[in-house]
């Protein structure tokens, strides 16, 4: 599968990223390969944006330090967006409504 233009862009700033901070906090992209239990190969690809597993990239961004400030970054009540829409998450369907017959343009 191959992700959209917008997809791709945010997949290599986040590889980039994960890049940084291995370079940050001076380790190589063996030890980071090995501390996640993912190949240098699969590292590679992760830092270059390329499409893997999410649970490589988890396992990358754990060992670089940053995966519970990505997974805190998703957090619906961090934003005020999300605060305030938030009773909606216990909404078993999401529907559009149909239109109705004042909706229609005839």
């Amino acid at each position: 599968m191959v992700a959209g233009p917008g997809l791709s862009r945010e997949m290599v700033r986040l590889g980039s990223n994960v890049r940084a901070w291995r370079k940050i906090i001076g380790l190589t992209a063996d030890i980071v390969a090995e501390r996640a239990g993912i190949s240098r190969d699969t590292l590679r690809a992760i830092e270059n944006g390329r499409s893997t597993s999410s649970e490589n990239l988890f396992a990358a961004l754990r060992a670089v330090g940053i995966l519970s400030q990505v997974v805190d970054a998703s957090d619906p009540l961090a934003s005020d967006f999300g605060s305030r829409n938030f009773a909606r998450t216990g909404v078993e369907r999401v529907r559009i409504p149909a239109p109705t017959s004042s909706d229609d343009p005839r």
